[in-house]
């Protein structure tokens, strides 16, 4: 986007990912105005970095948690076999420790989840809400597949579940970035 756009746009009240911008038209005459013939104290008033808004604060989190479930995963399924040639017990004790981040960002996962459908406001019956279904089916399977990995005994159970949980949560994670657009 070029600079006079980009200063229309701010001057309009128009900020990206923003709940509350004002769109208003961009026109010829009001663009002039905007130009590099500011003065020092019209300057002032255009924000020189994108605003934060609530929007931005809920899509962080979101994108946080899902940082930590998702990656989480890949990196301790990446780990597992050098922690087999530390310790037969080395595994358990890193997956035990996962454990208590990878549910906490799941719960922030769910939470903001539920902010992001409140805040879109979705139509089911569109595209959009039928892929929202779909992510949310496969992030419910995602968190099943790692409760049951957390509570198998077997190797067989553990690589099993594990898998799951891990290829669901990238399906959940590709899914989030098509919503996304």
């Amino acid at each position: 986007m070029g600079p006079v756009l980009r200063r229309c746009m701010v001057a309009s009240g128009y900020h990206e990912n923003s709940d509350d911008a004002v769109h208003r038209p961009c026109t010829a005459s009001h663009s002039q105005a905007h130009d590099s013939s500011h003065t020092r104290e019209d300057n002032a008033s255009v924000t020189p970095v994108l605003p934060v808004s609530w929007t931005t604060v809920r899509l962080f989190l979101h994108v946080t948690a899902a940082t930590v479930w998702v990656g989480g995963q890949l990196t301790l399924a990446g780990l597992v076999p050098g922690l087999r040639r530390i310790s037969r017990d080395a595994p358990r004790a890193a997956a035990q420790r996962f454990n208590g981040l990878a549910w906490a960002a799941f719960a922030v996962l769910v939470g903001t989840g539920i902010w992001n459908v409140a805040a879109v406001h979705p139509d089911w019956s569109s595209r959009y809400g039928r892929t929202l279904v779909v992510k949310l089916v496969v992030v419910a399977l995602s968190g099943l597949a790692a409760l049951l990995h957390a509570r198998a005994r077997s190797r067989r159970g553990l690589a099993a579940f594990g898998g799951l949980s891990g290829l669901t949560a990238l399906g959940a994670l590709f899914l989030g970035v098509l919503l996304a657009g």
